[in-house]
């Protein structure tokens, strides 16, 4: 294809119409339109982590069913081949959509206030589609009621049931209602405080809209964790969810291999083929493998405008990872360590999933946490383990790289914890005491959990040791400590100034690709004395230069000195 007709690749897409009609390149998961169909579910619930298209998902069935829809939107993608089910469907139901993902707030009273927002915004797209003479004075009064802010919380219960009535009074039809990021409010109600406040909210206005309405011809929701039926879904016995466990739609959320394969292959982008595998790949849903879209959009999006471009990690971005933070802390508990340590390694762990949670259960026990990771995708299956139990995994090195950033944080904090051992490390640092240096890196390099065996860059478990080492040193009040300072001809890892003694000191670290530390350790030294890094010191006036040559390999270290 001519370079210049190919189509743009749009980083975060959301909205299908704008997709199709912009020129856009689009991965084709219209086939989730015929499944859906076909099973026939009242309410269908679609968990998966965040990123893996769920949005878009969502705006391509509001695009496909709703009256008005433009069959050119649809052509030459799966579900144009599908006439009869076209014919039957498309175009043909009046739909209610929302998006809960901004109903997040510090406090009840004003995510309450964003809920009756986002109800009011869809009654206010609803009302635009309506010929307003074609109503009756009470569904004029009935529409006027959803679009005040004032709602008491009847009000707010009976909304969107109120709602599918109107439509299905006016068209003559049953609605379909679609509601994105249903969990977002919980999510953060549970973070703020105001979770039991929430959680009856939601739980009402669901409880009416879902439940036994006549209007709904059915639903389907989208969210990150499935919860439990007996704090959200009270009563609802008509709900059928879809996990990252399940086989059924597996290939409609995130990019299959062969779909990578085609994205690659129309932006002469196949040489990078085998990063985007290692890093984006690795993930498990049902008995399908996919990548991450929004990591391959983004990366395909950065080669196209640079081809050195080297993989990042992009999902760690799009939110905050706390989760590993607390499941790390809870490993170093020592309920999990060793099997932290072995995932650390690239191996598996056996773990039994629970799909059902709560948001008061997720952190409350060891196995939550597994399950919690699984379903939000920093773990993913590796099959059967038999007794209802899933092989768990690291899916791929962007993940690998979150977990190692989290741990070198966590213990570069953890390192300043015991001050008498701080304390300890510094004097024989100051007094040029090589063996107590040694000594005391390598008692706390024994409590850590070691990222050696990451599948992660040398750089980054090079900048683990030289953390800890600066959490360490940073500890000293009086003493000045930079680190990568621009000294002699380059940049020295740790420089010292301890004004009072006149002393200097010089750290280099190594991370070596062998288990080679004395060698490592000259190395470093070498590097000090070739480009001078003590030349800033002396230009400083310190009397006393010590250079040091640190190596670590896992959880052993050596220190020399010159």
């Amino acid at each position: 294809m001519d370079r210049g007709r190919r189509k743009e690749i749009l980083v975060g897409a959301e909205e299908f119409v704008e997709v199709r009609t912009g020129g856009y390149y689009y991965v084709d998961k219209t086939g989730l339109i015929r499944d859906l169909i076909h099973k026939k579910g009242k309410v269908t619930l679609f968990t998966r982590p965040r990123r893996f298209g769920k949005s878009l998902n969502m705006s391509m069935l509001k695009a496909f069913f709703e009256y008005g829809c433009s069959p050119q939107v649809f052509e030459g993608l799966e579900i144009a081949r599908e006439t009869e089910l076209c014919e039957k469907y498309m175009g043909k139901f009046p739909v209610i959509s929302i998006s809960l993902k901004d109903v997040c707030a510090d406090s009840y009273p004003t995510a309450r206030r964003m809920l009756i927002k986002t109800i009011k915004e869809e009654a206010v797209r609803q009302k635009k589609r309506m010929d307003r003479e074609m109503l009756g004075k009470e569904e004029q009064e009935a529409l006027a009621a959803l679009l005040t802010e004032n709602m008491d919380d009847a009000d707010i219960y009976a909304s969107l049931r109120s709602l599918t009535r109107l439509l299905g009074e006016y068209y003559g039809q049953k609605a379909i209602v679609l509601i994105d990021e249903y969990d977002v409010p919980l999510a953060k109600a549970f973070e703020e405080g105001y979770y039991d406040q929430m959680l009856h909210l939601i739980r009402n206005l669901f409880s009416q809209v879902l439940k036994t309405n006549a209007s709904l011809e059915f639903a389907v929701l989208t969210g990150c964790l499935r919860i439990s039926k007996e704090s959200i879904f009270t009563g609802l016995n008509n709900i059928v969810a879809y996990s990252v466990a399940d086989v059924e739609y597996s290939r409609y959320f995130g990019f299959t291999e062969e779909e990578v394969h085609s994205l690659l292959g129309e932006y002469h982008l196949s040489s990078h083929e085998q990063e985007l595998k290692d890093w984006y790949d690795g993930y498990r849903f049902g008995n399908t493998g996919v990548y991450c879209p929004w990591d391959v959009i983004c990366h395909c999006k950065k080669l196209c405008v640079d081809s050195t471009a080297k993989p990042k990690d992009y999902w760690i971005n799009t939110s905050g990872n706390d989760i590993i933070r607390t499941f790390i802390q809870m490993s170093e508990k020592g309920f999990a360590r060793q099997e932290l340590e072995q995932l650390a390694a690239g191996g598996v762990v056996s773990k039994e999933i629970h799909q059902d949670l709560t948001y008061r259960d997720l952190y409350a026990t060891m196995e939550n946490m597994w399950s919690v990771l699984f379903a939000t995708g920093y773990l993913t299956s590796r099959g059967q383990a038999g007794s209802g139990r899933l092989y768990l995994a690291i899916p791929n090195k962007e993940i690998q790289e979150i977990f190692a950033r989290q741990l070198i944080q966590y213990f570069q904090e953890a390192a300043r914890q015991d001050g008498a051992a701080m304390e300890a490390f510094c004097m024989a640092v100051q007094e040029g005491n090589a063996v107590e240096v040694e000594r005391c890196f390598q008692a706390f390099l024994r409590k850590t959990i070691s990222v050696h065996d990451y599948s992660i860059r040398d750089s980054l478990k090079e900048n683990f040791y030289h953390g800890i080492l600066l959490g360490f040193l940073s500890f000293k009040e009086g003493w000045t400590v930079a680190s990568n300072r621009e000294t002699g001809e380059g940049y020295s890892d740790i420089v010292i100034e301890i004004e009072e003694e006149r002393t200097g000191i010089i750290i280099e670290v190594k991370y070596p690709k062998s288990e080679n530390l004395e060698g490592a350790c000259q190395e470093a030294l070498e590097q000090i004395e070739r480009n001078r890094y003590d030349e800033y010191l002396r230009n400083q006036g310190m009397q006393t230069i010590l250079k040091y040559g640190i190596a670590c390999w896992k959880k052993r270290c050596k220190v020399v000195l010159k």
